[in-house]
Parts: C-alpha cells; sequence; structure tokens
C-alpha cells in the first residue's frame, strides 16, 4: 500500500487508544493514517493486559484467540493475610495484548484507516507557527506527511505532546512505577485477580496477579513515584515473587510508568489532540487505561471527522472533544483521584481492618464501588462526591 503525502488526520501510535480513535474517524469520512514505530501493534507489551467485558464489547467482537483467561472474581488482600474476594463486578478477561492490539487496528484499517510500521515520529512540521503535518523516519529515511489534525497516542511518554507545546509533565506522587514479570510454574487461583495492599508490600500502590493460564500469570507491581526513593518496584516485587512463588519461571520483563493523575488540563491546542495515556485518560487507582483510551478515542475520532467536514481545526473546533470526555467520564475521574489519594495512603492497620468489613458484607453486596465507600467512609465530603458519580463500570 501507498502512503498518500497528505491525510486528514494523522494519529502517532497504534495502541487502543490510537486505533480507536482512527476508526471512529476514518468511519466518519476523514482520510486517516496510523503511524506505528514498532514492527507491528501491541508491542512491547507495557500492561497488565485485564480488562471488563463491558468495557471493550462496544469497540470490538469479542475473539478468543486474543483473551488468555476469564476472570470473574477479584482478590484483595491486606497486609495481616485477610482477604475479600468480590463476585459481582461483571466479567472480565487478560488479554493478549499483542494479538488484541492487532485486531483492535486491523478493525480501523477496515474503516478506511491506513497504518504504517516501523515508522518513527521525529517531530511536527509547521509553517508560520501551524501544525502542518509529521516527520517521521522510516526504513533509515526521514520523510514528511501532510494533514490538517495531528493526534498523539504515543503513550505515557507522548513526545508529540511535548512538540506541540503542552505540559505533559504529572507529579512524582500521581506517577507509579512499575514492573511486570510474566511468571510460568506457579499456581494460581482460576478465574481470580489477585491484589496485594500494604506498605511493606508495595508503598503507595499494590502488586497484582493476573492468571493467563492455568500456570502462568502476569505478576506486577506500581509504587507511587514520591516513594520510590530508597528501594524500587523491581525490589519489592523479587521480594514478593521469593515469599509467594519461589520456584517461578520468568519468561516476560517489562518496565514502565503509569500516570494516575486524573488527566491533563489541556488535551487540545490548534491542529492536534492528545488521548489515551499521552492525555494521562488512565483510572487513577488502578492505572488501567485501555478502556478509558478506547472511550476517549471514539470521542476524539468523530470529533476531528467533524472538524474535518467543517474545515476547522483550530482549538475552540477541536474542545469538543475535551467537553464530551469531561462529560463521559473525565469529572468522574477527578472524584476517583480524590479517592485514589485517600485509598493509597491508608495504613496497613487501616489496610486490615478494611478487610475485615469487608468480610461482614453479604458477598452478594461486595463490590467495587462499596469497597472505596467503605475506604472513604470517614470524609464526609469525599463520600457525597463519590455518591454523586456513577463510578461502577469505572473500576471493572
Amino acid at each position: 500500500m501507498m502512503i498518500k503525502d497528505k491525510y486528514d488526520v494523522v494519529v502517532i501510535g497504534a495502541g487502543p487508544a490510537g486505533s480507536v480513535t482512527a476508526r471512529f474517524a476514518a468511519e466518519n469520512g476523514a482520510s486517516v493514517l496510523i503511524m506505528e514505530r514498532d514492527r507491528e501493534p501491541g508491542i512491547p507489551v507495557r500492561c497488565a493486559e485485564g480488562v471488563s467485558h463491558k468495557g471493550i464489547e462496544p469497540y470490538i467482537d469479542i475473539d478468543r484467540r486474543w483473551i488468555a483467561s476469564d476472570i470473574d472474581v477479584a482478590k484483595l488482600q491486606a497486609p495481616n493475610g485477610e482477604n475479600v474476594k468480590m463476585y459481582n463486578n461483571g466479567k472480565g478477561y487478560v488479554l493478549e495484548r499483542r494479538i488484541f492490539d492487532t485486531a483492535l487496528c486491523e478493525v480501523a484499517c477496515k474503516h478506511g484507516a491506513d497504518l504504517i510500521t516501523k515508522a518513527d515520529a521525529l517531530d511536527l512540521v509547521k509553517e508560520n507557527g501551524k501544525i502542518v503535518g509529521v516527520k517521521y523516519k522510516y526504513l533509515g529515511e526521514i520523510k514528511t506527511v501532510k494533514c490538517d489534525i495531528v493526534i498523539g497516542a504515543d503513550g505515557v511518554e507522548s513526545r508529540v505532546g511535548r512538540w506541540a507545546g503542552i505540559d505533559t509533565k504529572v507529579s512524582l506522587d500521581d506517577m507509579e512505577t512499575a514492573v511486570q514479570y510474566t511468571l510460568c510454574d506457579i499456581e494460581i487461583e482460576d478465574k481470580t485477580c489477585e491484589f496485594y495492599f500494604g506498605n511493606e508490600i508495595a508503598p503507595g500502590g499494590y502488586v497484582w496477579v493476573f492468571p493467563k493460564s492455568g500456570n502462568t500469570a502476569n505478576v506486577g507491581i506500581g509504587i507511587s513515584g514520591d516513594l520510590a526513593k530508597e528501594h524500587g518496584p523491581k525490589y519489592y516485587l523479587d521480594k514478593f515473587i521469593a515469599e509467594r512463588y519461589p520456584r517461578a519461571t520468568i519468561t516476560y520483563t517489562v518496565f514502565g510508568g503509569v500516570p494516575t493523575a486524573w488527566g491533563l488540563e489541556e488535551i487540545v491546542r490548534d491542529n492536534i489532540m492528545l488521548v489515551g495515556d499521552a492525555a494521562r485518560q488512565v483510572n487513577p487507582i488502578s492505572g488501567g487505561g485501555i478502556v478509558q483510551g478506547m472511550i476517549a478515542g471514539e470521542i476524539c475520532g468523530k470529533v476531528a471527522a467533524e472538524a474535518v467536514k467543517k474545515q476547522k481545526f483550530d482549538k475552540k473546533t477541536l474542545k469538543a472533544y475535551r467537553k464530551n470526555w469531561d462529560k463521559r467520564l473525565g469529572k468522574n475521574q477527578k472524584v476517583i483521584h480524590a479517592m485514589k489519594n485517600k485509598f493509597m495512603k491508608l495504613s496497613d492497620p487501616e489496610f486490615n481492618n478494611l478487610m475485615k468489613v469487608c468480610n461482614s458484607i453479604p458477598p452478594e453486596k461486595m463490590t467495587v464501588p462499596r469497597l472505596f465507600k467503605e475506604a472513604v467512609k470517614d470524609d464526609p465530603k469525599l463520600v457525597m462526591e463519590v455518591a454523586k458519580t456513577f463510578i461502577t463500570a469505572k473500576f471493572k
């Protein structure tokens, strides 16, 4: 396939947020190029790979090819070993992200988007101060593609945002530093995602165990960046694995940062939008961003297509994306962020007591929203904010 010299929209990054953005822009009439710097979408995998059925179903037909395991139960364990199991949060999956991301990108291409891989975006092209395209490196050559809108879907590091002059920084306490191993030859609970809390286990964060098969799981940790000065996440994860899975074999290792802010103040400027991790559209408590990124991508793609129809690419026009995102999820993200600041700062005795309280609740009534309401019940103002939001789906 020949890449054209000019597109209406160039999306940089072929992760879930980028592919869904491209799909909805193309579906609604825009010419779209997806630019991916790796050899294929979905690599390297830098994700625990957990999603809810409800979250992904609107965007792709469920295919067992990219489902590693089904999840029905969430198990949370306190520092003292007491745990609570939750059965009422809907069906979930642990994905094979490489296959899943490729499938999402294929959907975008079926709707008319073009894709180029091994294309590393180097900078934005500007004329008279206006963004008019993207400079990139492809097979050793420096090339340029013109466009009316650039959409940065290039992850947590988002060079696109910085090139556009957008302040993409987040504070250390809103950035988790993370490590994950894929372990084999371990005993795990079937269809159960496990979460371990405690300041000796994961200060300001948690350890997760997401099963991928009968004896294989993604086992990772995220800890608050401001608490990682003395020991980094690898120290805590290695300690956890030595105690819990001493005979495990590590088959895959990944390091990375996870934004846990409520979002960026600015995600739109003239001729540019940011989406997904690049816009910090991540659940502030769980650090999960697949579903949030796809929801944002739908909104972003539709707004981009409408701008193309109107031939208006200024910030005022593109701000419809910000407005619709805030209405759909953005405002709730602020409440979840406030809850994160409360929940992740609980002391070990408070975590222990929280699990004890949750175990006194009938299993059929124990849900993630109920858990967090219990965690913040001594903060009346925050309880009221939680009560006014519909947060159930956001925590799955």
